[in-house]
């Protein structure tokens, strides 16, 4: 499995032939510089946490230049069916969707979840991390936690899932701060593998990632801050 990240919460996730686009905030997202086609390139699915614009980013014109399959919940789907995204499998809190070469299961994650449309929030479902089970043998579970703040249910997402990769917003002011974060990391979960993200993409949230590694400094979970746009194996 190979992963990338491309600045605040946009990732890629490449497993057993599918590419994963999540959350791919890319255009108009002042930490990317790199091609936004290029960073989707290949893309078999689009799977999206909750509705804010710098989560759903480039979804649309991702969907129809690929052809990637959106997968995110009900209101979200039925939201961008009406921006032209026409192959979608909404999904929602409980249960895995089967996306072939992995599934997907919808966690909770307390945020909110919404786009402005004429200066006016229009609600878009709940909230949620994103659990990748891949279905090649040896690959780890990856959580991506959405944006949220600390919660003791993350603990049963943990019994439930087992994560072992997750990727953790620490950017504070909307989400975990890297204090809290580490809490959320050390007290409910057993992760190998913790990368931050939603940090040093606009100056009302964290810079860097600083915080978060002091905090999760001697825990049995490697920390792992990698470099934007540079893949990586998980």
């Amino acid at each position: 499995m190979q992963a990338t990240w491309f600045g605040h919460s946009a990732v890629r996730i490449e497993t057993g032939g599918a590419v994963i686009m999540i959350d791919p905030f890319l255009t108009g997202n002042p930490s990317f510089k790199g091609d936004a086609k290029a960073a989707a390139a290949g893309a078999t699915h689009v799977v999206l946490t909750h509705g804010h614009d710098d989560h759903i980013g480039d979804t649309v014109s991702i969907c129809k230049a690929t052809g990637a399959q959106l997968v995110a919940n009900f209101e979200i789907c039925m939201y961008l069916g009406t921006k032209g995204v026409e192959n979608f499998s909404p999904g929602n809190h409980g249960g895995r969707i089967d996306c072939g070469a992995f599934d997907v299961a919808y966690v909770p994650a307390w945020h909110s979840s919404s786009t402005i449309i004429d200066g006016v929030p229009l609600y878009l479902g709940n909230p949620a991390g994103v659990v990748i089970h891949p279905k090649t043998a040896g690959e780890p579970v990856v959580l991506h936690m959405g944006d949220t703040d600390i919660f003791s249910d993350m603990a049963l997402i943990n019994e439930v899932h087992a994560p072992r990769v997750g990727f953790v917003p620490i950017g504070d002011r909307f989400t975990m701060g890297g204090e809290l974060a580490a809490k959320a990391c050390r007290d409910y979960f057993d992760l190998k593998t913790a990368i931050p993200v939603h940090y040093g993409t606009f100056p009302i949230i964290d810079p860097d990632a600083s915080k978060f590694e002091k905090a999760m400094a001697g825990s049995d979970t490697h920390v792992l801050v990698p470099e934007k746009g540079v893949a990586f194996a998980l």
